[in-house]
């Protein structure tokens, strides 16, 4: 992994993602004292989080010259009205009050753990059949992440995914949870209608993919 400093860097990020992100910056490997972070669960409201993208990228701009923003591409903004209109363009779009990167990744399950890997631990945890991913920031922000959600959504979506859902866990955040809040958990799982496992990974290919982007823009 390339040897980075984000000190002159400031990150704007989805919050589903702050705890990895806080984690971190806490074990001293993001070296940044400017973290921005937009409501979780925004990709069911993408004008709120292109409002709040720009706002915070904007924010941002106030602390550093050179901005890096945590959002997936792919799957993060989904625009019906205007399906041309992408996360990428968005970033486009702000590139000229500065320099700009993105980490590249799809969503932030991508981020922790690419499709390949992914693939492996679905084998591994449920036999190949579908699963429902989430990250730390899934459960801990369940109810903005799942806003308006009621229960018939839930059944409409969840059940499908055979193999459960699995936790990407790279804070040992799952065994604090589930130990502190045993019964938000079991209703949890309940309320999807699946099993929730955690899956212990590393934080490396997240750091790696940071480390890409801040190089990016030292070379801008």
């Amino acid at each position: 992994m390339q040897d980075v400093s984000f000190a002159d860097i400031a990150v704007v990020s989805c919050g589903t993602v702050s705890l990895e992100l806080n984690h971190l910056k806490k074990e001293g490997f993001l070296d940044t004292e400017h973290l921005f972070f937009t409501t979780p669960g925004l990709h069911e409201d993408i004008r709120e989080l292109e409002r709040q993208l720009i706002e915070k990228i904007a924010m941002a701009r106030q602390k550093a010259d050179k901005i890096l923003v945590v959002y997936g591409g792919k799957f993060c903004y989904v625009n019906a009205d205007a399906p041309t209109r992408t996360m990428q363009t968005i970033i486009e779009e702000q590139r000229t009050e500065g320099p700009i990167a993105r980490i590249q990744a799809t969503h932030c399950m991508d981020m922790i753990a690419a499709e390949e890997e992914r693939e492996r631990i679905a084998q591994e945890m449920a036999g190949g059949e579908k699963v429902w991913w989430m990250t730390p920031g899934w459960v801990q922000f369940r109810h903005k992440v799942f806003k308006g959600w009621d229960q018939g959504l839930a059944n409409e979506n969840f059940p499908r995914h055979t193999g459960g859902a699995i936790v990407l866990d790279g804070i040992g955040f799952m065994d604090r949870y589930m130990e502190e809040h045993t019964e938000a958990f079991l209703e949890y799982s309940d309320w999807m209608g699946i099993p929730i496992q955690p899956y212990p990974v590393s934080l490396d290919r997240f750091k790696s993919l940071l480390a890409a982007q801040a190089a990016a823009l030292k070379e801008a």
